[in-house]
C-alpha cells in the first residue's frame, strides 16, 4: 500500500505510528494477493493486535484476536473460516476479561514480516511466537471459546 494510501493511525492499538505504518503496508500486500490473504491475513491481524495490547486497546479486541490465534494455531481451523467464528464469539460474550499481556521483549514483529523473502513463512513463525508468549493465558482463551460450543 503506497504511503499516501496508508490507513491513518488512530491510537486504537498500543503501537507507534511508525509500527502501524508498517502493518498497513503488510496488510496491503496481503489484500492485494489472494494467496497471502487466504493463508495468513487472519494470522497477521490477530498477531499484530495482541502484540499491541494495552493502552486504549480494549479487552474485547485482545480476547477476540487471541481466540483467532488459538483457533488457527491450536485447533487447525482454516484462516478463512475464523472470521465468522470470531463474530459469533463477539455476539456470545458480554463480559470480556482483562488478560495481562506478556512482559517480554518480542523476538519478532511486523517489521520482520515486512522485510521477509517468504511472507507466508514469516507470518506463521511470527504469529506462533506471539501465541506462545501469551501461553499463560491459553486456558482463559480456551474458556472463552467454549461460548461457541
Amino acid at each position: 500500500m503506497p504511503a499516501g494510501n496508508a490507513i491513518p493511525y488512530t491510537g486504537y492499538f498500543n503501537a507507534s505510528a511508525e509500527c502501524w505504518s508498517v502493518f498497513t503496508e503488510v496488510a496491503g500486500r496481503e489484500f492485494s494477493n489472494a494467496i497471502l490473504f487466504g493463508q495468513v491475513h487472519q494470522l497477521s491481524v490477530d498477531a499484530y493486535a495482541v502484540q499491541h495490547a494495552g493502552g486504549r486497546h480494549p479487552d474485547k479486541s485482545v480476547d477476540i484476536h487471541l481466540a483467532g490465534l488459538c483457533l488457527i494455531l491450536d485447533r487447525g481451523v482454516a484462516p478463512t473460516a475464523v472470521a465468522p467464528r470470531l463474530q459469533a464469539l463477539a455476539s456470545a460474550i458480554s463480559d470480556w476479561p482483562h488478560l495481562e499481556p506478556p512482559a517480554i521483549a518480542w523476538r519478532q514483529t511486523i517489521f520482520d514480516v515486512a522485510v521477509a523473502d517468504d511472507h507466508i513463512a514469516a507470518v506463521r513463525e511470527w504469529s506462533a511466537g506471539v501465541w506462545e508468549a501469551w501461553s499463560p493465558q491459553r486456558d482463559r482463551v480456551t474458556a472463552l471459546l467454549r461460548a461457541l460450543d
